[in-house]
């Protein structure tokens, strides 16, 4: 190949690789200024906004923000939509429509839609692609499309301490009790007690704790030891390989 045509590869392949830096650096930057949070609410007025919250940029579909209470230390994803109310500028009266407590966590991609009130409890954590709604498409009338028909609206209640997997979906009328688990994938409506997981579509009762059972089925795998206080990286990469050379000591006498 002619030194030329190396020399302009090598240029081309710089000019590349800085722009690829400069569109990283960029997109960087408009995350970190593009987030909302109560010192930096942008266009958005929510109806209060709590301390260490952060609406991740880019923000969803967010309008009813008046209506809209976030709790503090609460993070929202990207892409997530917020709504109160079946479209803008509405006037939906003196109290909140959707309320969030204080450390939940909504995943990317996921929808909570407020026609009526929704409220989360603190500490439940939502996993990407959740929907979660107090409305529903009714088909009463089977000449009209589903569409034109006037939806259905009850309140939705989940309690504290949740656990939405992927892809959950919440519907009208759903009430979650403390520490609940939803399986990707399901289909909530209805009641759910305390500490019960559940699963499927629609979804069901797999696994449950009571104070005189525990678990019940029990539990396939053992549960995860905390850290102790004060324990270092450093201790801890120890502890990973002495874990590591016992099981090979092990695997060697079998």
């Amino acid at each position: 190949m002619p030194k030329n045509q190396n020399t302009f590869s090598s240029l081309t392949a710089l000019r590349r690789r800085l722009a690829n830096r400069a569109v990283h650096a960029g997109w960087r930057w408009m995350q970190q200024a593009g987030a909302v949070t109560a010192q930096t609410p942008g266009r958005l007025r929510f109806g209060a906004i709590g301390y260490g919250t952060r609406l991740a940029f880019p923000q969803g579909t967010v309008f009813g923000e008046p209506w809209i209470r976030l709790g503090d230390y609460c993070i929202i994803g990207e892409q997530v939509t917020l709504t109160a109310g079946m479209m803008p500028d509405l006037d939906l009266g003196a109290e909140p429509v959707l309320v969030l407590g204080n450390g939940v966590v909504i995943g990317r991609d996921s929808h909570v839609i407020a026609d009526h009130r929704i409220t989360i409890g603190d500490d439940t954590f939502c996993g990407p692609g959740v929907y979660i709604t107090s409305t529903n498409h009714s088909y009463d009338d089977p000449h009209q499309p589903v569409g034109k028909q006037w939806p259905r609206s009850e309140p939705v209640e989940i309690g504290p301490g949740c656990w939405l997997g992927t892809g959950a979906v919440i519907l009208p009328g759903a009430r979650l009790g403390r520490n609940v688990v939803v399986a990707a994938g399901a289909v909530v409506r209805g009641e759910v007690p305390d500490h019960a997981v559940v699963a499927g579509a629609p979804a069901r009762i797999v696994r449950r704790w009571e104070p005189e059972t525990g678990w019940q089925p029990p539990l396939r795998t053992p549960a995860p030891v905390p850290i102790p206080d004060g324990m270092t990286p450093q201790q801890l990469r120890g502890l990973a390989e002495l874990a590591e050379a016992e099981q090979g000591e092990q695997a060697q006498q079998v």
